[in-house]
């Protein structure tokens, strides 16, 4: 019988165990099985203690290799280190921020950028091309030194930085534990299969789609790790060319989808599976995507960072409870409370808090952050209290009303612009929708791709929501800007707007293309 995994490496060692000869990653320029991977981890992790990494110590890597980075954080795993994967555009004061912040041993890049910025912090560098080269010769004369002390369950495994609305990013620790408790229960709601080509067209930087190449290896599916060149135009071929049978997605990714759907006589013929987070999937764009592929099921989830995933839909269950995000994750508990702590029966609305093995750690160097979102009931059990408001149904389904940051007051009224989003998004013409809550002189602004005018939108919004909460000014773009991991960017989308003559009612934008 084969033992449990403890430590994120295990995992990986399982899935090689298994089956060491099926693949277990892909990209446009190679691939690996799970016996690969596994060797190619273990010479890294050899390199890595070369350059003096060792147990506790943190290893930061920014780079556009994904297979590449799989390989190193099972590797910094096989050391006991800890990883953190920065989007590879991350640079300049960022990253001298995050090098500040977690004080790592080493920095890998294929940026020269980066090792500049590492030297100037006094922190080592190394080229990951370097490391993936002689990690991928079998040839390599190296070997992993034994340690005095082998990491524990408990030791953390990761931080993964988060942008704040108002501070510099903070880092959520992550440990053995709890991340393989999340894998395990995310597999038995979504049930990858040894056959499945999970296409990733997420950077690893993003937890997201850092999870897949988890729950590729405990399921023992092919991870195909898409770029953002295959996720614009030629999205449809690239899934077909790979095989994919499940795509995790955000809304961009899906709506783009939905588009090049309507637009076209076929899809790919072997997607069994969509997956999103992010922000809610538009009711347009589901039923768009299950008119072209009527095998495809869809799986809305919701999460954060600090607990990876807090609720997800049973396969089409949002069919049966519209504008719900599902159930907690099993051996999880989610109730909602008011501003006093108090918890609230169901179909009332307050703050979520999360209850669960799936709890990340808390902030790390920042201990009164963590006291703050991670309170121990009765001094002992940890809670997550998420800055996420919405309610509970009788049966258990969560349904989202917005974030904390997510709620502005404008004449008079506390609005939400996730609803005021929903109810654009439920407007048949309306692509995706954003808003930005007021500030300074300027109310709030709604902005939409669509295929009807600015007007026509908020016009038709009244059949979904109540006319109070439609703002005054529309503007209709080609496309809403997005930031790395595929959310909407709003700092860009407030300077493109700004840029645009502004009306007294609606605007219509410059029809400018914007990158997704």
């Amino acid at each position: 019988m084969a033992r449990t995994a403890q430590l994120l490496h295990e995992l990986l060692e399982a899935a090689a165990d298994r089956s060491p000869r099926s693949a277990a990653l892909s990209s446009q320029s190679r691939s690996l099985t799970y016996g690969e991977l596994a060797a190619a981890s273990t010479r890294m992790a050899a390199l890595l203690q070369r350059e003096g990494v060792r147990r506790g110590d943190r290893v930061v890597v920014t780079a556009a290799d994904g297979i590449g980075v799989a390989v190193l954080l099972y590797a910094a795993s096989r050391l006991g280190a800890v990883f953190s994967v920065l989007h590879e555009q991350v640079r300049g004061g960022p990253l001298e921020h995050v090098l500040r912040d977690c004080e790592p041993r080493l920095l890998v890049s294929d940026d020269p950028d980066a090792g500049r910025t590492a030297a100037e912090h006094d922190v080592r560098f190394v080229r990951l091309e370097e490391l993936v080269r002689s990690a991928l010769d079998a040839g390599t004369d190296v070997s992993l030194t034994p340690s005095g002390r082998s990491a524990l369950a408990v030791d953390p495994v990761s931080l993964i930085y988060t942008s704040g609305t108002t501070s510099l990013p903070k880092a959520v620790v992550s440990t053995h534990q709890q991340v393989l408790f999340a894998v395990s229960a995310i597999q038995e709601c979504l049930r990858y299969r040894s056959d499945d080509v999970v296409y990733c067209p997420l950077p690893l930087s993003f937890d997201y789609g850092l999870y897949q190449v988890y729950l590729a290896a405990l399921s023992g599916a092919r991870l195909h790790l898409g770029t953002v060149a295959e996720v614009g135009p030629p999205l449809l071929r690239s899934l077909e060319e790979a095989g994919a049978t499940v795509l995790p997605a955000v809304p961009s990714i899906a709506d783009r989808l939905a588009w090049l759907l309507r637009r076209s006589s076929g899809g790919p013929s072997r997607l069994r599976l969509l997956t999103n987070t992010g922000a809610a999937l538009s009711e347009a764009t589901m039923s768009a995507l299950r008119a072209a592929l009527p095998q495809l099921r869809i799986q809305v989830m919701y999460g954060l960072t600090e607990c990876k995933r807090t609720a997800i839909m049973p396969p089409d269950g949002d069919l049966d409870h519209p504008g719900s995000c599902g159930l907690p994750l099993p051996g999880t508990e989610v109730f909602v409370i008011d501003d006093d702590g108090n918890r609230l029966p169901p179909g009332q609305i307050g703050q979520f808090v999360v209850r669960g093995p799936n709890v990340m750690a808390g902030y790390w160097k920042r201990p009164e952050l963590t006291a703050e979102r991670f309170p121990r009931a009765e001094g002992l059990f940890p809670e997550l209290r998420t800055g996420d408001y919405g309610w509970l149904d009788e049966e258990g389904y969560l349904y989202f009303s917005g974030r904390r940051d997510d709620l502005y007051k404008e004449r008079g009224f506390r609005l939400s612009a996730t609803e005021v989003e929903a109810a654009a998004t439920r407007v048949d013409g309306v692509t995706s929708a954003a808003v930005l809550p007021p500030e300074g002189k300027r109310g709030a602004l709604l902005a939409v791709v669509a295929d009807i005018t600015a007007d026509e939108v908020r016009e038709r919004m009244r059949d979904h929501i109540e006319p109070f909460k439609i703002p005054r000014r529309c503007v209709r773009l080609d496309a809403l800007p997005t930031n790395g991991n595929g959310k909407v960017d709003r700092k860009k989308l407030a300077a493109l707007i700004e840029g645009t003559p502004a009306t007294p009612v609606t605007a219509e934008a410059p029809r400018a293309g914007l990158a997704h």
